[in-house]
């Protein structure tokens, strides 16, 4: 939908389906407050549906200019069923950087709810401007609130990982702790919702709510505990991922590795690699300088029988720049490289431009399954 601050966003095709319930829902509210405007109360249920989606692109916007200030690239801001996410890609290196960069997104939904109040005492409230405005503050007032629950995957639940964090010096027992608050509340809102409903808590005389409305209000409390309780274990995993990271070292990940020449056959390559005890071979031209690295794969593809008279070259891929990976990466800077520069192989160079050997993306998916199927410490 376009590029904020650089940063894309886009538009869910469940936002059309929750879109269409608001413009039904908020389109019944409005012909028992303004019976006059017939048909038309839908076009105006819809504007409120668009207008209420942009407030949100506010709060996410809130977070992403947060996020860049503190030099966090954001991926995208996407939004979707029930609300937005901006899609931080690294994680905040203080607490206290990691709870503004939760509180500002409710902070800037309360600033428009208060705004929207002050529109409200501009105009007669018995008009669609009036009805809009107060319809805009309460549902900003609604996501604010919802937001500050202090569970994960809410920006409350931030705010409380946040200040364990602080507290304890341990990034991961915040996570922890915010996550299984997630988690209860999520099941608080399972049972909690539909009794407030059915009880009359929540405004409604009991004798208006119908069956239709107590099965809306379950389906309405099981999406959203299915939401938090999903969204705090996705938190755990990605808490559990970032503890494992640096455990992911380039130079203890690397295949030993020949250098061979490019009309070199097959069978003779392999046949040093074994003797050295290697398990990968790089091509190099006449002065020992590496220009490709041979592929596993294409070498697994020729029948034992043909190897004495396929070249290793015809198996080679170029080396590019971005298939240079330093011994030294670790951690979330090796995956940054590999994901920035997509290969099956890459060339793994001391600093002094020597070569180390060769790493294989698949190795690296069998370290990182292995580290994350670990007991968290």
């Amino acid at each position: 939908m376009g590029r904020p601050f650089g940063v894309p966003v886009y538009v869910s095709p469940s936002w059309f389906l929750v879109a269409a319930l608001i413009t039904w829902v908020f389109g019944d509210q409005l012909d028992r407050v303004l019976p006059d405007l017939g048909p038309a109360r839908y076009l105006v249920s819809l504007f409120f549906a668009v207008a209420f989606y942009a407030s949100v692109l506010v709060h996410e916007l809130a977070h992403t200019i947060a996020a860049l200030r503190f030099k966090l690239p954001v991926r995208r801001i996407q939004l979707q069923f029930f609300g937005g996410v901006s899609e931080i890609e690294k994680e905040s290196e203080t607490p206290g950087r990691e709870f503004v960069l939760a509180f500002v997104g409710p902070l800037l939904s309360l600033a428009l709810a208060g705004l929207f109040y002050l529109g409200m005492k501009a105009v007669d409230p018995a008009t669609v401007p009036g009805v809009l405005l107060a319809g805009l503050m309460i549902s900003n007032l609604l996501v604010a609130a919802f937001n500050l629950l202090p569970g994960l995957p809410l920006d409350g639940g931030r705010m409380l990982r946040a200040v364990i964090w602080g507290i304890t010096g341990r990034p991961m027992a915040g996570t922890v702790a915010a996550a299984w608050v997630g988690r209860a509340l999520a099941v608080a809102i399972l049972l909690g919702l539909p009794l407030l409903t059915h009880t009359g808590l929540l405004g409604n005389p009991t004798q208006e709510i119908g069956g239709m409305d107590t099965v809306m209000d379950a389906l309405l409390a099981a999406i959203l505990a299915a939401i938090i309780w999903t969204g705090a274990g996705n938190s755990l995993r990605m808490a559990r991922l970032r503890e494992h990271l640096p455990e992911l070292q380039a130079r203890t990940l690397t295949r030993r590795a020949i250098p061979v020449e490019n009309a070199t056959p097959l069978s003779e390559a392999l046949r040093r690699a074994n003797e050295a005890g290697a398990r990968a071979l790089v091509v190099v031209d006449g002065h020992g300088d590496p220009t490709a690295v041979v592929r596993e794969s294409a070498i697994a593809s020729v029948p034992e029988h043909r190897r004495p008279w396929v070249a290793v070259s015809t198996l080679a891929q170029d080396l590019t720049d971005g298939m240079k990976v330093s011994a030294d990466l670790t951690g979330e800077e090796l995956l940054d490289h590999l994901r920035t520069n997509p290969a099956t192989e890459y060339l793994v160079l001391e600093a002094d431009g020597t070569i180390y050997g060769v790493l294989s993306t698949l190795d690296v998916e069998k370290a990182f399954v292995k580290a994350m199927a670990r007991p968290q410490s």
